[in-house]
């Protein structure tokens, strides 16, 4: 090999040099907007000879049709081999160099990310876009991908937190095509042709509404013209397969139970929760900071009652997943069988504390201390700012979001975080997923809703 992937160890630090007294900005970018309706974002940082491509694509399982899994195949699929590439030579040009390529998709997108040293970007730059506007999807890789993609569904419902947060999805959403499962069911695998994945591409991929960010050590304008010549000519139209996903309310009337027999499980996995928030949602920032006090760090209430103050699991969570129009809220975590009932009752308990006891001042500035020491990390990478990038525009949120973050957090008052915990954190109509012996835990659950069963070895979620 000619190279090895050492550079992958540096971590590309972009932080300005008062990031952590208090003025953590996201770094200047340029933003161009191609004819065809790509947005592309370059952001210059060159402490290391590395770039980060990533790819966002506004097409996910939310298009699945019938067929779920179909998003999901695609995005692999993409790597298998282009007009111009085999996946041999993608694989192997990708290794030589010491880069790294992969695709991914999820309910509502599918990204395409690189990462690559400097003076190898006319390479593999080209390869990038080969893969993106001429994927081939040869019907003999398709193949393999579903004969393993079917073993590794079996596989996974061997470990019910691998699987519980699909079934949370289809509980909530129901036929909402935010509720189709990503990686599929066995039977709509089964049903998936490499004409398919065709004629998804075709039907999804388009360069309107897409966007792609380059983060790294670069010349901007030589970048730029580089991006026009490689997608100035992508031209594909959506077709009529495209429409708009209607909303769900998420309102529920009543607490509901989906309980999931796994008759081998010696221990419980469950989700409580419901309706969430959008991304942009204006008060997503501080609702951060309620949820950070409720169960996103370590000494959370939720960790501290459940795995430091009684043993009952090793940890608990609690958090917000933001669709562009929509969300879900979730407090997660598992316990032996017999624990049941008492770590079920103790996590509500814990999560009603902030609409009775509610949020103290001492308990809020240790939370803000806490979000705005963890903020600028996200941030860091070259990755994680090629993504922030691109999320940027498919969620409509802006600069502001980075550049006003500590202000936002430092303005939470104790009256307004409370009054946010009441808004978005309802003990009312909660939505209960449960994966356990149900004969051991069927009489147990019915004290917190209608129940719903369902058995964990059959097909779907």
């Amino acid at each position: 090999m000619r190279k090895t992937k050492i550079f992958f160890i540096f971590i590309i630090i972009v932080l300005s040099t008062n990031s952590f007294a208090g003025n953590f900005k996201l770094p200047t970018y340029d933003k161009i907007n191609l004819d065809n309706g790509l947005t592309v974002y370059l952001m210059e940082q060159p402490e290391v000879p590395l770039i980060y491509v990533s790819a966002l694509i506004p097409c996910g399982a939310v298009y699945d049709g019938n067929k779920n899994g179909l998003a999901f195949l695609t995005s692999e699929s993409l790597l298998f081999g282009t007009k111009n590439y085999t996946k041999k030579q993608i694989d192997e040009t990708f290794e030589f160099y010491g880069a790294e390529i992969s695709t991914s998709a999820n309910a509502e997108f599918i990204k395409i990310s690189a990462s690559f040293a400097k003076q190898d970007q006319e390479k593999l730059l080209l390869i990038f876009q080969d893969i993106i506007l001429n994927p081939t999807f040869p019907d003999d890789e398709v193949q393999k991908r579903k004969q393993r993609l079917l073993v590794e569904l079996d596989q996974a419902k061997e470990s019910p937190r691998r699987v519980i947060r699909a079934y949370f999805n289809k509980f909530l959403f129901a036929d909402n095509e935010l509720g189709n499962p990503i990686q599929g069911s066995k039977t709509s695998i089964d049903d998936i042709s490499s004409d398919d994945l065709e004629n998804y591409y075709s039907s999804f991929f388009s360069p309107a509404k897409s966007a792609i960010a380059i983060v790294g050590d670069f010349n901007s304008s030589d970048m730029k013209k580089k991006i026009f010549e490689l997608f100035g000519s992508w031209n594909v139209e959506h077709n009529s397969l495209i429409k708009d996903i209607a909303v769900p309310d998420l309102d529920f009337s009543k607490n509901r139970v989906l309980l999931v027999n796994k008759n081998d499980s010696r221990e419980t996995t469950f989700y409580i929760g419901g309706k969430g928030v959008s991304r942009s949602n204006p008060d997503f920032t501080e609702i951060q900071v309620v949820n950070t006090i409720l169960g996103d760090r370590f000494t959370s209430w939720l960790n501290e009652e459940l795995r430091i103050n009684s043993g009952l699991t090793y940890g608990a969570r609690s958090a917000f997943f933001p669709y562009k129009n929509t969300g879900i809220f979730y407090i997660s975590t598992f316990t032996g069988s017999e624990n049941t009932e008492k770590t079920i009752d103790l996590a509500l308990q814990v999560f009603n504390r902030l609409n009775t006891t509610g949020i103290t001042d001492k308990v809020l500035s240790s939370a803000k201390s806490y979000i705005k020491g963890q903020f600028p990390l996200d941030y860091e990478t070259s990755g994680a700012l090629a993504n922030l990038l691109t999320s940027m525009q498919y969620y409509g949120f802006d600069d502001s979001y980075i550049n006003n973050f500590e202000k936002k957090v430092d303005g939470l008052t104790v009256v307004k975080a409370n009054d946010l915990a009441k808004k978005y954190f309802p003990s009312e109509n909660l939505q209960f997923v449960i994966i356990g012996k149900a004969s051991e835990i069927k009489d147990i659950v019915k004290k917190y809703g209608d129940v719903t069963e369902k058995e964990i070895a059959a097909d779907g979620f």
